[in-house]
Parts: structure tokens; C-alpha cells; sequence
């Protein structure tokens, strides 16, 4: 056994081994330094281990520099045209949500798409746009129909749209549901019923809320401007209050959000809100409603305010000898904002952990890749849907002045009334008006002479 022991096993590369027969060790190759030797060659690849290092840590830093200049200059021009769209009028912010509506939709889809599949079933892509443009159909036009009653109600080609326009989306919808279920094949059954609830969510989650967001500008650019700036204020401040002060994490599912930045971004979103309220106020073209599409920034806009906009005095609880006043004078909106401001701090950024739930459930790091540097749309519009949904409920609920409109004037007289009778109402209110002096007496004659021939 001794002289097994002894035996001498030739090595790769080696032409000697050690005096006691064993396997060269570090020690010993480190000890020479012929040239050509293997030893010099382990030398040269540790060496070359040490560059390569180098250049791996000199391209990650490069890659991230690039990734920050990039980062940096999408979100200056986002920025930038957030703000020219908005400055230049309503109907150009409605075509930039409109967009955004559309493209994260198509973000939203893709993840359960399975394209291999798609490929073989002929209509999935094409029935997931129909859907699409069958909601945006009924959604858009619930809202032309109720903002512009006055000019869609008295078009001879508008009317029978409007009059009949939820049961013609109705009858669009059912369309691709027919064509779904004659279109499902065998072996792909559970594919294709995915893709049909997972396009359904998307359109609710999506579609819906954007359209809620849209209603909001039609109410007034306050109601759309103020919510979104909230969310990116507490998102800001999340951030610089968590990396300064946070240690307790506030949620699994987002490890980097904490408890202190999560609290210390309200307390800074209240501030913040408060004060871009008191500066919005002043301006009528973000107070009135959208009643001139061809207004901006520039021309303004022209209304009687929304009362919560005018200040009102308040008496305050005062004891004997205090020094503090007896009463406050303050716009009731600016109590509002406090509800807006703890909605955007506390709730919305739910929104923000589902979808980071989502992607990971799908292992994904960003929706797409529509805006370089940031992934894709719905990665920056996550907490927004969920955030204008609220605004136009709250407003609605709590703030909006209801009363009659030309347009529910109109839309009365013509749902609710016969021919005859609506000629009897011109005639009434051509007598009225003219009694008034607002019209001349050749004015009340011709609508006279109409209502005779009639």
C-alpha cells in the first residue's frame, strides 16, 4: 500500500510532479516562474480575470449612465408635453388621454398573449380591438351625448345616433360575442376564454377609468390637472422620504416601499396640494368647464364659478380673552383638497402595487417599452386611472352644481313632447322672449308665421 501511495500520476500540462509524488499545489505554482511554464500561463489568465472585471464594472457603469440620460430626457419632453397639450385646449389633452388609453391597452393584452397560439387562431388579435373600439364607441359617445346635447340633439344625421345610442353599442357588442363563440376551437378552449376575460379586465380597468379621466376635463382642467399632479407629487416624495428616513417596509409585494415614506409623502401631498389649489383657483381656464373648444391658455374661458371656488368666512369656537381670531376666510376647496390629497397619498398607490402584483405574477419588469428609459405607459399611469376614477366620483358626488341645461332643455322637448307640441313651446317662448325685448317683433312674426303653416 505504501508504494501505491508513491505512485506518480502525470498531470495536464505539468512535467513534473512534487517530490512527494502529489498533485502541484497553489503554493508550489506560485513559486515559479518559468517562462512558458503553466505557472506563468494561470498567472497571465489572473490577470486577464482582473481586466476583464475592469470592463465588465467600466460597461455596467456606462449602461447606467446611458439608461439615466435617457430616463432624464423622455421625462423632460413628457413633461413638456403635458404641458403644451394642455396650455393649447381641452380637445388636444382628450387625444393625448385618448392615446394613452389606447397604447396601454395594447401593454395590458400582450402579457397573457401567447403568439405561437395567436398565430394559428386567426381572429384573437382582431376581436380584442373590436371590443376595444366597441367600448370606446359607448363610453365616448355617453359623453358627447351629455356635454353637447345642445348641437347633437337638433343634427338631423346626430339624432337617431343619440336617441338610439345605447342600444346600437349594445348590438355592437353582441356582434363580437356571436363571432367569439363561433370562432372558439378545440385544443385551444382555455386560451381563448383567457384572452376574452383577461380583454375584459383590461377594458375595465383601462378603458373605463381613462374615460372617467377624459369627463374630468370636459368638467373643468382643474379636475384633471389637480388629481394627476398629486399622484406624481406623493410618488416623488415617497421616494425622498423613504430613502431619507425609512426603515419599516410597508407592503411584500413592493420591498422597497416603507412605512415612513409612505406616511411622510401625505403629509407633504396635503401641503403641496393646498398650495397649487390656491394658485389654480385664480385662473378661470382651468375652473370652467369646457364650453369652447377653441380656448387655451391664452384666451381663457368664461363662467358664473363653482361656489366650493368662491372664499366663505367661517366663525371659529373663541374663549374669553383669546388671541387667536374668531373667524377664517377660505374657499370651501380648499377643505376638499384634503380629501383629494389623503385619496392620492393613501389609497392610489394600491393601484401602483397591483400592477407591480401583476408583473410579477407574469415575471416582467415593465409593461413594454413605449417610453425609453421608463418601460411602458401603463408603468407611469398605473396610480392615475384609479386616481381620476375617484375625482369624477367625489366631484360628482360632493361638488357638482346640477341644473338645467340648454342641451336637457332640448333633449326633453324632443323625447317628451309631440311635434305639436313643440312648436306650441317655440311659439310660447318667441312671445316670452319678445315681451322681454331680448328678440325683435320680425323675430316673432316669422316663428309665427311657422307655427301657422304648421
Amino acid at each position: 500500500m505504501a508504494r501505491t501511495r508513491n505512485v506518480k500520476f502525470q498531470h495536464r500540462g505539468s512535467q513534473s510532479g512534487g517530490a512527494d509524488g502529489r498533485r502541484p499545489s497553489f503554493s508550489d505554482v506560485s513559486g515559479t516562474s518559468e517562462p512558458g511554464s503553466p505557472t506563468r500561463g494561470k498567472t497571465e489568465n489572473g490577470g486577464n480575470d482582473d481586466e476583464k472585471s475592469v470592463e465588465t464594472q467600466t460597461s455596467e457603469y456606462e449602461k447606467k449612465k446611458q439608461t439615466f440620460i435617457t430616463r432624464t430626457i423622455w421625462t423632460l419632453l413628457m413633461i413638456a408635453g403635458f404641458f403644451v397639450s394642455m396650455f393649447a385646449g381641452h380637445i388636444y389633452l382628450i387625444a393625448v388621454v385618448t392615446a394613452v388609453q389606447i397604447i396601454s391597452f395594447k401593454e395590458v393584452i400582450a402579457i397573457a398573449n401567447v403568439p405561437s397560439r395567436a398565430r394559428r387562431l386567426q381572429f384573437t388579435k382582431s376581436l380584442n380591438w373590436y371590443f376595444l373600439a366597441t367600448t370606446m364607441y359607448f363610453l365616448y359617445g355617453e359623453s358627447v351625448i351629455y356635454y353637447f346635447k345642445h348641437i347633437v340633439l337638433v343634427d338631423k344625421v346626430l339624432l337617431p345616433f343619440a336617441t338610439h345610442h345605447r342600444f346600437i353599442s349594445f348590438m355592437l357588442y353582441m356582434i363580437g360575442f356571436v363571432f367569439f363563440v363561433g370562432s372558439l376551437q378545440k385544443g385551444h378552449y382555455r386560451f381563448q376564454f383567457t384572452q376574452f376575460a383577461w380583454t375584459h379586465m383590461a377594458l375595465y380597468l383601462i378603458v373605463v377609468q381613462a374615460h372617467f379621466i377624459m369627463n374630468n376635463i370636459f368638467e373643468g382642467m382643474i379636475w384633471f390637472f389637480l388629481p394627476v399632479s398629486l399622484v406624481i407629487t406623493n410618488d416623488i416624495f415617497a421616494y425622498i422620504c423613504g430613502i431619507t428616513f425609512g426603515r419599516t417596509q410597508l407592503i411584500k409585494i413592493s420591498p422597497k416601499k416603507t412605512v415612513e415614506g409612505f406616511v411622510g409623502a401625505w403629509f407633504m401631498t396635503i401641503l403641496f396640494g393646498l398650495a397649487l389649489t390656491n394658485v389654480l383657483m385664480r385662473s378661470k381656464y382651468f375652473i370652467c368647464p369646457a364650453n369652447d373648444f377653441g380656448a387655451n391658455i391664452f384666451t381663457g374661458l368664461e363662467c358664473t364659478p363653482n361656489p366650493v371656488f368662491i372664499p366663505r368666512t367661517y366663525s371659529l369656537p373663541t374663549w374669553p380673552a383669546s388671541p387667536f381670531p374668531t373667524s377664517i376666510t377660505i374657499a370651501p376647496m380648499q377643505f376638499h383638497i384634503l380629501v383629494f390629497a389623503t385619496f392620492a397619498s393613501l389609497i392610489a398607490p394600491f393601484g401602483g402595487f397591483f400592477a407591480s402584483g401583476l408583473k410579477r405574477t407574469f415575471k416582467i419588469k415593465d409593461f413594454g417599452e413605449s417610453i425609453p428609459g421608463h418601460g411602458g405607459i401603463t408603468d407611469r399611469m398605473d396610480c392615475q386611472f384609479i386616481m381620476g376614477f375617484f375625482a369624477f366620483m367625489y366631484y360628482q358626488s360632493f361638488i357638482a352644481v346640477y341644473k338645467t341645461s340648454v342641451g336637457g332643455v332640448i333633449e326633453i322637448a324632443i323625447t317628451g313632447l309631440t311635434p305639436d307640441e313643440q312648436v306650441e313651446v317655440v311659439r310660447g317662448l318667441g312671445k316670452y322672449l319678445y315681451n322681454q325685448g331680448t328678440v325683435s317683433e320680425k323675430v316673432l312674426e316669422c316663428l309665427q308665421d311657422t307655427a301657422r303653416r304648421r
